[in-house]
């Protein structure tokens, strides 16, 4: 029963940082559809303090063993992928 407790919090610690990087990306979405362009410094400064926001929890998780290190890094490759994707497509409208 510990073990399928652990795994459970394991599960619910990667979901709810996922859903904050997806967060992250509409905000972003949203941004650059809508508001600002990406040379704007607001717009970097959002992205930054994000970024970082998501990073920090998932250090935060793989310190309490709630996430894999490897998995975690994954997760922020794959939102800066997405966000340079969004970029790029911004410069090319």
């Amino acid at each position: 029963m510990a073990s399928e407790m652990k795994l459970d919090h394991r599960e619910k610690a990667y979901l709810l940082l996922q859903s904050y990087a997806d967060k992250i990306i509409k905000l972003i979405q949203v941004q650059m559809d809508h508001l600002t362009m990406p040379q704007c410094p607001l717009y970097e400064e959002v992205l930054d303090t994000q970024m970082f926001g998501l990073s920090r929890q998932i250090d935060f998780a793989v310190k309490l063993g709630l996430v894999d290190e490897h998995d975690g890094k994954n997760l922020l490759d794959s939102v800066e992928r997405k966000l340079s994707a969004l970029h790029e497509a911004s410069l090319k409208k």
